[in-house]
């Protein structure tokens, strides 16, 4: 007996089937579901030890101690290379700067092949495996096929990928490492998709659906069942890495934010949250935030129009491969649906917005994010700056993947310094004053700078902002005596100085420096969460060079005002 039916999205018909079918019997349509007995996975008599969450910790750490409701039958099928369980990180730096404190970060890059792919294809070789599949068709831009070809070479699967030539040609090396043949078509995705299916239909191959057929969109609600147990465990102040869901209520974020190509992540995201509210695990499902390249943005433009439907892209314009999608299809129309639903929007972002997204990521929180993630974090900085996303509300971004590849739009070509240090006929002595010469030399490049904070956390934040441009020297202080002692004996190019601190405030050091001679002529930028009155205004007025609001500015703002400040 199957433990789910295949349910149709057009018509609602429902049967089981022990083999991946490509349409319903009934109507003919593409689009199925798996649906299960949700009733069963509820406590018996209010037993807690006999609810869904408790029979989890018997399976483990990875999306397969969610196996009850995956669609494979036999666990001897299952493929798996650990995947799943990724650390859900509070992003505490970005919340800083961004004036949100419940910001977190999905971290998918831990999968076995670096991106969140590997849940949809755990999935979908395992139910190819057990309906005795050997042969497969996929079509891809790049992160499902690595995915599928590691996983299918688990199997013993052979595997036909079809890819735009647009795909970088270090993805397509490694999906021919795993063994898989590598189709390479000079169009766009969608004609690669077309003629992908041409070909699975010409040799009698199976060819994997994507967002329409079962597999891709269950292995994609496992993020979600994931969120839900983690947030539960860090809202009560748990150890989110190790798995105890049984023991904290779970919880929904308010936002779930991702990039969307064809929409299978997010679709299958809230397929599991629906799930674990038909189970009554959560009380809600989150709103979404879904974000597209401003070049290939169809979805987007569609959901501004109002229209269920969404008008497709011909031409693609955009230089992130992975979300070049300009037919969207059905997909558009169920995420429309949801958000109607239960709230949210699409935006766009231009590439630029994107790529200095994902190095200010970097800079900020240590985490290097492919550039279809660093969509969705220019998203993220979008709809903060706008209000659509409020300070309280707890937001939980997916981090779909690694970054592939560092392209020179991120970190151009002069990234490094040189420094040369000759030992001929050194001696030990020597060598070591060439070594400290050449630090001398390599520091006296350096503007000083201090950052005047009492906060330890908004000191770390704006020391973090400086230290990514690799190019000051920061001296420290946190209140406003020693400040001004540092300002004194350190004369520095610049200060940073917050207002409201114990004993000598802001405004007093700033008085004292204007009146110092050999001090006056040192810029200031004032760092505030302070909401100034007009007078406290005017006592600023022409003695600082910028004014930073906390929580409002980007790490570009408070950059661009100390280049205008240093000489």
């Amino acid at each position: 007996m199957s433990k789910y039916l295949i349910k149709c999205r057009a018509c609602g018909a429902q049967q089981a089937t022990p083999k991946p079918i490509p349409a319903c019997p009934a109507c003919g349509a593409g689009w199925l579901d798996a649906v299960y007995e949700y009733g069963r996975f509820q406590p018996a008599n209010g037993q807690s030890d006999t609810s869904w969450p408790h029979t989890l910790q018997k399976y483990g750490i990875s999306l397969w101690r969610y196996r009850d409701l995956l669609p494979v039958q036999n666990h001897a099928n299952i493929v798996s290379m650990g995947e799943g369980w990724t650390p859900l990180l509070h992003a505490q730096n970005l919340g800083l700067m961004l004036g949100h404190k419940h910001i977190y970060i999905k971290d998918e890059r831990q999968g076995p092949t670096g991106s969140f792919k590997d849940r949809q294809a755990a999935i979908a070789v395992s139910a190819m495996k057990e309906a005795g599949i050997t042969e497969a068709v996929v079509a891809s831009t790049g992160n499902v096929a690595i995915a599928y070809s590691a996983y299918c070479a688990r199997a013993g699967i052979k595997l036909w990928v079809f890819v735009p030539s647009s795909v970088p040609v270090e993805k397509m090396r490694e999906m021919a490492l795993y063994g898989s043949e590598v189709i390479k078509v000079a169009a766009t995705y969608d004609q690669t998709k077309v003629i992908a299916t041409e070909f699975a239909t010409s040799k009698n191959i199976f060819l994997d659906r994507g967002i329409k057929g079962i597999a891709a969109k269950e292995g994609m609600k496992t993020v979600a069942f994931e969120i839900a147990e983690q947030l539960g465990m860090v809202k009560a102040g748990a150890d989110p890495s190790i798995p105890n869901g049984d023991q904290h209520p779970w919880q929904v974020p308010d936002w779930f934010l991702q990039s969307v190509s064809g929409g299978l992540g997010p679709v299958g995201v809230m397929k599991g949250f629906s799930e674990l509210k038909q189970m009554g695990l959560v009380s809600k499902l989150p709103k979404l935030g879904l974000f597209q390249p401003s070049g290939c943005a169809p979805m987007v433009h569609s959901f501004h129009k109002g229209l269920a439907k969404a008008e497709g892209v011909d031409e693609p314009m955009t230089d992130i491969i992975t979300l070049a999608t300009g037919q969207p299809g059905q997909a558009y129309e169920v995420l429309y649906e949801l958000i109607q639903q239960y709230g949210g929007t699409f935006a766009s972002v231009t590439d630029g917005e994107a790529f200095r997204a994902l190095r200010v990521v970097a800079e900020m929180d240590g985490i290097s994010v492919e550039p279809a993630t660093a969509v969705t974090f220019a998203g993220l900085f979008k709809l903060i700056r706008e209000g659509v996303i409020q300070p309280d509300e707890t937001v939980v971004v997916n981090c779909s993947g690694h970054t592939f590849p560092v392209e020179k739009q991120i970190i151009g070509e002069h990234f490094t310094r040189d420094m040369a240090v000759t030992d001929e006929e050194d001696t030990s002595e020597q060598r070591s004053e060439g070594l400290l010469t050449a630090l001398e030399e390599l520091d006296s490049r350096v503007q000083r700078i201090a950052i005047i904070e009492d906060n330890p956390d908004s000191a770390r934040l704006i020391r973090r902002i400086l230290q990514a441009q690799g190019d000051f020297h920061i001296d420290e202080a946190h209140d406003g005596k020693s400040g001004l002692q540092l300002i004194q004996q350190n004369q520095p190019n610049l200060v940073i100085l917050d207002l409201m601190m114990p004993g000598i405030d802001g405004f007093s050091v700033v008085e004292a420096v204007k009146k110092d001679k050999r001090l006056s002529h040192i810029p200031i930028i004032v760092v505030t969460a302070k909401e100034l009155s007009a007078i406290e205004r005017a006592r600023l007025n022409g003695k600082i060079k910028a004014l930073l609001q906390k929580g409002t500015f980007m790490d570009s703002d408070l950059l661009n005002d100390i280049r205008q400040a240093l000489p």
